[in-house]
C-alpha cells in the first residue's frame, strides 16, 4: 500500500482511544503500514513524545470489548515510532506551521475526532496552509457520524465540507458499515442464487431490525442526552443494515452502483409518525451528566414500508435500546408460510433468515426438522455460516481497520455520501418530532410495552435474538 501520512485531530479523545489506536495496532501487527508512513497526533494536553508512548501503551492495555488480544512489545515498540506529537489549539495558526513539518508524505489522510463545531476552524487553516488539496498525491478527509443532527443541520455540514474538499476525498465513517457480517451481506444475496429470488412480497411476510445492548450509557451521558436511541442508531447503523438487506441488485459491483441503490431504499422508505415507540430505562436520569428531568429516549421502536413494487406492504419493524434482555445486533428476514402447509404435522413455526451483526457473527437460516424417533416431532434448528470469532485473536479485521483501509485505497463503498446522509434524516426528522415523555422499562426488559403492541395489533411478535447458533 501507499505510504502516507495520518493526521488525527483530537489523539486523546474517546473515539481515538477506542477505534484508531487498536486499529492502527493491529494493522502494525499485520505489517499493513509502509514502512515510512508516520501519525501525527494533535490535542490541547501538553506532552512530549515519550508521554505519547506511554498513553499509546495505556490505551492499548485497558479494557476494551473491540480489542481484547494481548499487545506485542515488538509491535508497540515499531508503532509508536511511527508517532509524533504536536499540542496546540485548533484556531492557532501555529499548531498548522508545526504540523507541516511533521507532513512525510505526500498522501494525507485527515481523521477528525473533535466536535462537529471545530470542523470550519480545522478546514479554514487547511486551506490557507494548502493542505485540503495536493498536485502530487491525494490527501482524504475521515469524519464521524453523526452527520448534523437533524435535515438542515446536515445540509449545512456537507455544504461546509464540500467548501473546502471535494466528495471523493470525503469519507464519513460509519463504523458498522466495516462489520465483516454486513458487508457479507451483498456476497450472500448477489453471488449465489437461492435466496435472492425469495426477497419480495411474494415470499416474505415481514422484516425485524434488532440492535439491543445490555448495558447503559456508561460515562457517555454529556453526549447522549443530547441524541438519543432513534438518533444514535437508528438514523444511521439500522437504515444502513436496513438498505444492505432489500437493496436491488447493483449494475456493477462499484461504490457508485451500490450506493446508487441504497439510497433508493432510504428515499423510499415511509416515515409513520403514528407507528414509533420511545423508552427510557428506569434510572436513566440518574446517570452521569443526565438532566435530572430528561426526557431522552434510550429505546425506540417503529414501523415502516418500502414504497417499491418489490417490498410493497411488507411491514418493516426496528427497535434499539440499552439495558434491554441481552446484546445483540440483526436482520431477520421472516418468511411468509404457505397457505397449503401441513400445520397439524409441521406446525406455524416460520423460516428465517437471520444476518446476525453481533456477537455470534455469522448469516444462518433457520428451518424446522424432525426430531429422531417413531413420531413427527418438529424441532427449529439452523443452517449456519459463522465466522467463530474468538476475542483475543484478531484475524477477522476490526471495522476500524477495514475502513481506514478502504480510506487509503480510495474506495468509498462502506462509507456514506452527502446523499445518503440527508435521504436518512429526511426520514428520521418526522419521527423524531414525535418524541414526548418516552415510556419507562425496567433494565433487563426488551423495553416498554409499547413496543410489543406495535407488532400484535398486526398479529406479529418480536422474534428473540437466539444465542444457540454461532458459537466459539
Amino acid at each position: 500500500m501507499d505510504s502516507f501520512t495520518l493526521v488525527i485531530f483530537g489523539i486523546t479523545s474517546n473515539l481515538a482511544q477506542k477505534y484508531m489506536i487498536p486499529a492502527l495496532y493491529d494493522m502494525e501487527e499485520k505489517g499493513m503500514l509502509a514502512i515510512d508512513t508516520n501519525i501525527v497526533g494533535i490535542a490541547r494536553r501538553q506532552m512530549a513524545n515519550e508521554d505519547l508512548h506511554k498513553y499509546i501503551g495505556q490505551v492499548l492495555n485497558m479494557e476494551n470489548i473491540h480489542h481484547r488480544h494481548a499487545i506485542k512489545e515488538e509491535v508497540f515498540n515499531r508503532l509508536c515510532d511511527r508517532f509524533e506529537y504536536l499540542s496546540g489549539e485548533i484556531e492557532d495558526q501555529t499548531t498548522y506551521d508545526n504540523l507541516k513539518k511533521e507532513l512525510k508524505n505526500k498522501n494525507i489522510i485527515f481523521y477528525l475526532a473533535t466536535y462537529p463545531e471545530l470542523y470550519s476552524y480545522i478546514f479554514e487553516h487547511l486551506q490557507k496552509n494548502n493542505l485540503s488539496k495536493s498536485r502530487t498525491g491525494w490527501i482524504r478527509l475521515m469524519i464521524e457520524k453523526p452527520i448534523g443532527h437533524d435535515l438542515p443541520s446536515a445540509k449545512a455540514l456537507n455544504g461546509l465540507l464540500t467548501g473546502y474538499f471535494t466528495e471523493d476525498q470525503i469519507f464519513r465513517l460509519d463504523h458498522y458499515l466495516g462489520k465483516e457480517t454486513l458487508q457479507n451481506i451483498l456476497t450472500f444475496r448477489f453471488a449465489n442464487d437461492i435466496f435472492e429470488p425469495l426477497i419480495n412480497k411474494n415470499f416474505i411476510d415481514h422484516i425485524q431490525i434488532t440492535a439491543s445492548e445490555d448495558f447503559g450509557i456508561g460515562k457517555r451521558g454529556g453526549y447522549y442526552d443530547q441524541v438519543g436511541a432513534l438518533k444514535d442508531v437508528g438514523q444511521n447503523h439500522q437504515l444502513q443494515m436496513l438498505s444492505f438487506a432489500t437493496m436491488d441488485a447493483p449494475a456493477k459491483f462499484t461504490s457508485l452502483s451500490i450506493a446508487k441503490e441504497k439510497i433508493k431504499i432510504i428515499k423510499n422508505l415511509q416515515p409513520l409518525p403514528d407507528h414509533i415507540v420511545f423508552g427510557q430505562y428506569e434510572g436513566y436520569q440518574q446517570e452521569e451528566n443526565v438532566l435530572p428531568d430528561s426526557s431522552t429516549d434510550t429505546f425506540y421502536a417503529l414501523k415502516t414500508f418500502i414504497k417499491n413494487s418489490r417490498f410493497e406492504n411488507v411491514p418493516i419493524y426496528i427497535r434499539a435500546g440499552k439495558k434491554l434482555n441481552q446484546t445483540a445486533t440483526e436482520i431477520s428476514i421472516v418468511f411468509k408460510n404457505p397457505p397449503n402447509r401441513l400445520h397439524v404435522n409441521f406446525g406455524d413455526e416460520p423460516n428465517v433468515l437471520i444476518y446476525r451483526i453481533q456477537p455470534n457473527e455469522g448469516i444462518v437460516f433457520k428451518i424446522s426438522t424432525k426430531l429422531p424417533g417413531y413420531e413427527t416431532k418438529i424441532k427449529p434448528e439452523y443452517m449456519q455460516y459463522c465466522y467463530r470469532i474468538d476475542p483475543h485473536k484478531h484475524y477477522i479485521p476490526d471495522p476500524y481497520e477495514k475502513l481506514l483501509v478502504d480510506a487509503m485505497r480510495g474506495e468509498h463503498t462502506f462509507f456514506n455520501d452527502a446523499e445518503a446522509v440527508e435521504a436518512q434524516w429526511a426520514f428520521i426528522d418526522p419521527l423524531a418530532a414525535r418524541r414526548g415523555k418516552p415510556a419507562q422499562y425496567k433494565a433487563g426488559s426488551w423495553g416498554p410495552k409499547e413496543a410489543d403492541r406495535l407488532l400484535e395489533k398486526d398479529g406479529r411478535k418480536w422474534l428473540e435474538p437466539s444465542m444457540d447458533f454461532c458459537r466459539i
